[in-house]
């Protein structure tokens, strides 16, 4: 699990204005605050992984790449990280989180934990998310289309409104299978976009390759 399409695309498509903090919610590897620190030069990236294993490898990837200076890694859940900063405010919040909710296990305790949760996770996500938000900020998380009008009810009961949904497509005219959620404190009119992720089976669309080309060197 050590880089993704979800990852990838939340790390290209959240969009901020100059925002000079940034947290990244459950980092894994670090891809997604690397890609983030890449785009925005000014900014400080904080990021939180709870699995002791990928926070080793976020913290290497970290202090290997040309932005360490900016970067800080927090080896601990969200709720005790917070805990320990109450005054963090941050512009840019981004989660690439667990998303499937009461579903089967999956086999090992690593990738359970990556993968699996429940609503009383996303409860607490956005609870803390809404306190740490700075007033002009953005959350963004991608998720299954089918967890979208939750998240959307559970972010209105701590005053973050929808503000902009992209929603992501395996082909062009396939079925949205993700959605990026963008919310805030003011409550603006909802800018809708789509993405697509492949032209043809095995080939990716231009879309894809012209977003992801500023960090991936294949493309």
């Amino acid at each position: 699990m050590k880089i993704n399409t979800d990852g990838v695309l939340l790390g290209a498509l959240a969009v901020a204005n100059n925002p000079a903090s940034i947290l990244d919610i459950g980092t894994g590897t670090g891809v997604i605050a690397l890609m983030l620190a890449q785009r925005y030069a000014a900014a400080k990236v904080d990021a939180i992984e709870i699995d002791t294993e990928a926070a080793k490898t976020a913290e290497r990837n970290f202090r290997a790449s040309a932005f360490a200076n900016k970067l800080a890694l927090y080896a601990e859940g969200f709720e005790t990280y917070f805990d320990q900063y109450p005054e963090n405010k941050y512009d840019l919040i981004v989660s690439n989180p667990p998303f499937y909710i009461d579903s089967l296990k999956s086999p090992g305790a690593k990738k359970t934990l990556a993968k699996h949760t429940d609503i009383d996770f996303f409860e607490r996500l956005i609870n803390a998310v809404a306190r740490h938000l700075s007033p002009d900020g953005c959350f963004l998380l991608i998720v299954p289309t089918t967890m979208a009008d939750l998240l959307i009810s559970l972010a209105a009961n701590d005053s973050m409104f929808l503000q902009r949904t992209i929603s992501i497509q395996s082909y062009l005219h396939s079925e949205p299978h993700r959605v990026i959620l963008s919310f805030g404190q003011e409550k603006p009119s909802i800018e809708t976009s789509s993405f697509v992720i492949y032209e043809d089976e095995g080939v990716y669309s231009t879309g894809y390759k012209e977003l992801l080309k500023p960090y991936f060197i294949n493309f």
